[in-house]
Order: structure tokens, then sequence, then C-alpha cells
């Protein structure tokens, strides 16, 4: 069995950060989304996968390598523009071959992975198996209708009028029988080729779709909401480890976790968090669900629940909550007099100010 992670598109829920780096990494608790994907499919004992990528083809590859890391054999199928998780399948046919396989959306986020699903569907072998989740606003996504026996009716991809509260998480088992369904199907209205009409082709020819309805934990990390949250949960799983150069005038409460090479002075710290490799904090606070990445600088402030991508610096603001902050950004105070707000932004920025 194989797998087909997704890791292209715009990302345009995310902007501005996506305008320069692929949505799939953003870290959570300093580890790329992309990343808790590639361990669940480990896990689930699938070692040969192929990545689709697009614009941000040459960061993911990267970031990701060859995939020894996780043992596993990396695969990279370029997508000339988002068309259409059906149109991954379609490109990604000399990959895929026969082979059943995983179709995984990168930027899904699913605590207790998916060992068990894997398992039952290669048990029992239908033509397509879906997870699916109640949500509150299924119109963001892909909705499934159910019979009264719990079998699928029919899949709708992001319906205005939603006749069910059941959206389908980001990852499908699939047959080749896909390949027929994928084949067949044209765009859709927004011009692209639905994996929901695909596995509704499928349904209307007979073939054998099924769903499992998940209550663990599972996040589209398509908005910083969601990002934040994810992080909170993962920063929840970990265990106090202090290495990093910490002076005698700082204090730490609950599960920190500070990288080696970290210098922390004069700084209060409570846990859960975690601060990257090469980080500076002098004079600071930083607070529970804190994100902190590599080669950070932080003097002279306040900083909670929030995710701070590598190499940024902050100084001098109180305070900062709630926020994911990208690489190479630097934030501080403007001039006191007069009393003003300067500001650098990017399209599709979100800017909070205390007046």
């Amino acid at each position: 069995m194989k797998a087909l992670v997704l890791s292209g598109g715009h990302g345009t829920r995310m902007r501005p950060i996506t305008h320069t780096s692929a949505k799939q990494l953003i870290p959570i608790a300093n580890r790329p989304v992309l990343f808790y994907g590639l361990d669940a499919l480990k896990e689930a004992g699938i070692t040969e996968v192929g990545i689709v990528v697009g614009d941000t083809a040459d960061e993911v590859m990267n970031t990701v390598g060859d995939g020894s890391r996780w043992g596993l054999e990396i695969t990279y199928i370029q997508q000339d523009a988002p068309r259409g998780l059906a149109h991954c399948v379609l490109i990604s046919k000399d990959f895929l071959q026969d082979d059943d396989f995983v179709l995984y959306l990168g930027d899904n986020f699913i605590v207790n992975g998916i060992t068990g699903v894997v398992d039952e569907f290669r048990q029992q072998r239908p033509d397509a198996h879906i997870l699916l989740t109640k949500v509150e606003d299924p119109s963001r996504f892909g909705v499934a209708e159910l019979n009264p026996d719990g079998t699928v009716r029919k899949l709708v991809e992001k319906p205005k009028e939603p006749r069910s509260d059941l959206a389908i998480v980001g990852v499908y088992l699939f047959t080749p029988k896909i390949h027929d369904a994928v084949n067949a199907i044209r765009p859709s209205k927004r011009g692209e080729l639905e994996i929901t009409d695909a596995m509704q082709w499928l349904l209307d020819h007979g073939h054998d779709v099924r769903s499992h309805e998940i209550t663990g934990y599972w996040k589209d990390t398509g908005q910083v909401e969601d990002m934040l949250e994810c992080n909170r949960m993962v920063l929840e799983t970990f265990s106090a480890d202090v290495r990093g150069d910490l002076d005698e005038e700082s204090t730490v409460i609950g599960r920190v976790v500070i990288h080696e090479t970290a210098q922390i002075r004069r700084s209060h710290l409570v846990g859960p968090l975690v601060i990257g490799a090469g980080a500076k904090v002098s004079d600071s606070y930083i607070g529970p669900f804190t994100s902190i990445g590599d080669g950070c600088e932080l003097a002279d402030t306040e900083v909670e629940s929030s995710i701070v991508m590598d190499r940024s610096t902050i100084r001098g603001v109180h305070r900062v909550q709630d926020s994911l902050i990208g690489r190479d950004v630097h934030v501080m105070p403007a001039r006191d007099v007069p009393r003003t707000h300067q500001l650098v932004l990017g399209d599709h920025s979100r800017v909070r100010i205390v007046r």
C-alpha cells in the first residue's frame, strides 16, 4: 500500500505567511505540520510515499528530503497549478500504478494517527473509505450524506446549504478503482477536479464506498486559529526538558522544553512551551502554549499562546498573544512621540491594536 500526500495549493487562508512559505510547513510545536502526517503514515506501515508539490516545491523538498529520517521512500510529483484533489490522483498514476493507497492532505492534523483505519481497509478492501467528523460549519468542507443504515448516499464539495454536519476528513483510502473515476469526471464550477465528485462517481456506478466517523481530534489547519489550537494540543503532551543555558535569575514553571543551544536570561517561563535551537530570551515572560522557533530573539517582551517561527525578533513589545508570527519577522515599538503606529504589512494581513 502506498500514500499520496498533497503539499501544493496556495494556502490563501493563511496569507500573508503563505505568500512565501508552504502552508504544510508552518510549525506546530516547532515541527512542520506535514511531519505529523508522515509520522502517521510510517506508524501505519506505509513506506512508499508520493508528495504532490506546487509553487513551493523547492521548500518542501529541501525540508522533507528523501524521507530517510522516517524510513520512507519519497517520490515528488509536480502539479503545475492547483487543479483539485482528483487531479493530484490523475497526475500520480505512474507512481501509484495499481496499488491501493492513502490520499493524505498534508495540512491536516489527526491525533492518534490512522493506523486503525488503514488496518481495517487492508482487511476489507472497499473501493473507497472516507473518514468523517461532525463540524459546526460544514459548508467549508466536503460533506457526506448517509443513509439510515449508515452507508454513504451522497458526497458534495463545500455545499452552500449542507444537508449534513459530517465533514470529510482529509484522509481517503482507495483501491485502483478510483483511477476510472478521476478519468471520468469533469471540472467543477470552481474549475477543479473534485475528489468528492470522483467518489460520487464510484457510488453512482455501484462501487463500495464506506465511511468511518472519527471521535478523536482532527483539524484542517487552514486558518490561524486552527494552527494555534493544534499547537496547544501538541504542547499539552510534552514533558519538561530544560537543556539550555539558563541563568539563576530566570524561573521555569511547568512543562517547558528548551533546546540545549538556547539561552535564557532574567526571564520567566511558564509551560507548556517550547524554545528552539539557538533562540535567545532575555528580560521576558513566555507564557503557556507558546512555540519559539530556532534562532529567535525575544527581549523585554511578553508572549503567550502564540507561534513564533524561525529567526524572528520581538523586542520591547507588551503583550503578544494568540498570534502567528512568520520567519525573519521583526516586531518592536514605534517612536513614543508623536504616538503613532508604524506598520509594514503584506496582503491579507490582520492587525489588532489597543487604542
